[in-house]
């Protein structure tokens, strides 16, 4: 499988692009659809989900939603994830990829993609046109340096240096939150 192998070609980025800039083109942000969701077996806020992102097999995913998002409001609904990320085993489950969520202190929301868009549509911003990496290097902190400038505007727009998301053309947007981060 794919988890096995790396990401495959057609998912996959340069591989070595360090000498690329840190902006959000170096992101491999894809339409997702959680299929299931279930409470992590080892710890109480986390959610282990099971994520169509238009490659042969679904991604398991763990995100820390559960104080956040009621488990019946995680199934069967399209998301925004961010496929490279280096793997990351969370209580003893490996996560494959990061659900993205509109964030303040108070609230946390997933993103919305467009309603016509399928999983593994790319998530695309204006101006922004580099390859996405492989693999991000978490040494590097490039989701780190790239994720201040995430913003939803007062239209409920997921931005990146003012900047609209979109997934074929159409906007990537926030259920309700305004004004807030992503993350």
């Amino acid at each position: 499988s794919y988890l096995s192998s790396g990401i495959n070609a057609e998912y996959g980025g340069a591989q070595a692009n360090s000498a690329a800039p840190a902006d959000v083109s170096r992101l491999n942000m894809r339409v997702g659809f959680i299929r299931t969701a279930k409470q992590h077996p080892d710890a109480d806020g986390l959610y282990l989900e099971e994520i169509d992102c238009g490659e042969p097999e679904p991604r398991q995913v763990i995100s820390g939603l559960v104080k956040h998002i009621p488990i019946e409001e995680m199934q069967q609904r399209p998301c925004v994830v961010l496929l490279n990320l280096k793997p990351a085993k969370m209580r003893g489950i490996m996560s494959h990829a990061m659900v993205m969520c509109a964030s303040s202190p108070e609230k946390v929301e997933i993103l919305a993609p467009p309603a016509d868009s399928k999983p593994g549509d790319l998530v695309t911003v204006e101006g922004f046109s580099g390859t996405p990496d492989a693999q991000l290097n978490p040494k590097k902190k490039v989701f780190e340096a790239i994720q201040p400038d995430f913003l939803v505007s007062p239209e409920g727009h997921a931005l990146y240096k003012g900047v609209p998301w979109k997934i074929n053309g159409q906007v990537v947007t926030a259920q309700t939150m305004r004004g807030c981060g992503i993350k």
